[in-house]
């Protein structure tokens, strides 16, 4: 049993191995339907615990496909019908409850500290759909679209992220750490990563390179990720993020800076941080980066239950 919580405790072999694994298995699902199970029905009995304290698009459906083709059943509960803390149960014991009746937990909430407790109390894996912090399945399955479409390791490429320095950046800058990949970041002053995510980077032996300008952030670019600037839970003064963030807006001007047949993703939803006719253009792969969730969310559960291949 392992936990997926963040990219950065997880030791680079083992995310090599869980794309490598993602890579087999989309290869072969190409004659098969939405909801058929994998010939080798790996997870087969296993009944896998979700719950979302956010709203949730890709992560939620993604998931429910991955499970399915697994071979394994979920359900999802709603953080408000269950007591987590309230009326004399403690999360512990919640905890003992949902690794009594299910295989696996997989959470998105708002609280990193409720993530750490469950992790000490469970004795099922879980695995961190997305909390204030990380985002760890959605970065690793963008390592694996990029790897796909450039068809070359990432350690090769210049990666560049154009926006707010949040929970997808903080993953992305560990998987860099991990996978050995140039990044760049271009953010207003004052928005830089938090500074125990920067110690830690250079705690790693690695560097990353911070520019409060979009166009020298994205210059040579072989990737340019972007995210919405304002978020659904975002807390302080909104409207001066956006004006902060008025020039750091992935436009067309701006991806001409970067390399030949280079690529934009978005994790989505999508804002004013990047134009109509970049998101809907040559340069983006959203779609494909979108649908890689499900072949590579497989992988990370079969990596939680110790049956990579």
């Amino acid at each position: 049993m392992k936990n997926f919580i963040n990219l950065k405790d997880i030791p680079a072999g083992d995310l090599r191995k869980i794309l490598s694994d993602a890579k087999k298995r989309k290869s072969k699902r190409n004659n098969l339907n939405t909801l058929e199970v994998d010939n080798d029905k790996p997870l087969k009995g296993k009944l896998l615990v979700q719950m979302y304290e956010k709203q949730s698009s890709r992560t939620r459906l993604s998931f429910y496909i991955a499970i399915k083709q697994l071979g394994a059943d979920s359900i999802t509960v709603k953080a408000n019908e269950l007591h987590l803390g309230r009326g004399g149960e403690s999360l512990a014991d919640t905890a003992k409850i949902l690794s009594s009746y299910g295989d696996g937990f997989l959470l998105r909430t708002d609280s990193d500290e409720k993530i750490e407790n469950f992790s000490k109390n469970l004795t099922i894996p879980i695995i961190n759909l997305l909390s204030p912090s990380s985002h760890p399945c959605q970065v690793l399955s963008d390592v694996f679209t990029v790897e796909e479409i450039m068809r070359k390791p990432i350690s090769k490429l210049n990666i560049c992220w154009i926006g707010d320095c949040n929970n997808v950046l903080n993953s992305l800058i560990a998987a860099s750490v991990k996978f050995k990949f140039n990044l760049n970041i271009g953010c207003p002053k004052n928005y830089n990563p938090p500074k125990f995510i920067l110690d830690w980077v250079k705690k790693s032996k690695r560097k990353i390179n911070i520019f409060n300008n979009a166009r020298n952030a994205a210059l040579n670019a072989h990737v340019v990720f972007s995210d919405k600037v304002v978020s659904l839970n975002d807390k302080g003064n909104k409207y001066k993020k956006i004006r902060d963030f008025k020039k750091f807006k992935v436009t067309s001007s701006l991806m001409k800076v970067t390399k030949p047949r280079s690529i934009f993703l978005h994790c989505l939803p999508r804002g004013d941080e990047v134009s109509e006719d970049v998101f809907l253009g040559k340069h983006s792969r959203v779609w494909q980066q979108a649908l890689n969730r499900v072949h590579v969310q497989k992988s990370i559960l079969l990596y939680s239950f110790g049956r990579l291949r």
